[in-house]
């Protein structure tokens, strides 16, 4: 059963304030998303599988742990590009798989225009990154490509949501489990989280005035 994890901590509150900042430049948006992008891959590989090995320290020899789970990392395109780099730099080892949807602004449905996952040999784990849990249609449809291909554990990893959108998840995919900053209070008419900080991809790529 998938639970949702939404972050309390003074520091994710600090950094998810100045990206709301309207004033906030795309050149610190970028590291505010990476700042905050770390305390949710650390709560979202809690569970993740170890093996035993022995190293040589200077000193001597000592038993430790390394991963043993096969993880991918799964933006969903194009604002989900802004958190793989933490979490490469947490998991080196992790495959990356990109996902192409947007939302069609009329219908608010997803609409896939980019996917290139294998048939096969699926990983124990995927980790799918979108910033921003708005009606829950990409991010559910995203999951279930991952299922089709045969992920077993997956978690959804978010900067914000709105409650439309952590409902469908649960709903749609109640094995998934959800970490996120903040729940926001509610959608606007167009689909936009609220208070929320706008689109997420336009602040990351600073294509607002394109």
């Amino acid at each position: 059963m998938g639970t949702v994890h939404e972050m309390k901590h003074p520091l994710i509150t600090t950094h998810l304030t100045m990206l709301r900042d309207q004033t906030t430049p795309s050149s610190m948006f970028r590291p505010l998303v990476r700042q905050l992008t770390y305390p949710l891959v650390t709560e979202a590989t809690r569970d993740l599988r170890t093996e035993a090995i022995t190293v040589t320290t200077p000193l001597t020899e000592v038993e430790g742990q390394r991963l043993s789970d096969r993880v991918a990392v799964v933006p969903i395109l194009r604002a989900g590009l802004g958190m793989v780099e933490p979490v490469l730099e947490m998991l080196p080892e992790a495959e990356v798989w990109h996902l192409g949807l947007y939302r069609d602004e009329s219908t608010l449905e997803p609409v896939s225009y980019y996917n290139k996952l294998p048939e096969k040999d699926p990983p124990d784990v995927a980790m799918v990154l979108d910033p921003m849990l708005a009606t829950g249609g990409s991010a559910t449809a995203a999951i279930g490509e991952l299922k089709a291909w045969g992920v077993q554990r997956i978690k959804l990893l978010c900067i914000l949501a709105a409650p439309p959108g952590v409902e469908a998840v649960v709903n749609e995919h109640g094995d998934v489990d959800l970490f996120v900053c903040a729940i926001d209070k509610h959608l606007n008419q167009h689909g936009y989280i609220v208070p929320g900080l706008g689109d997420a991809g336009d602040r990351i790529f600073n294509t607002r005035a394109l």
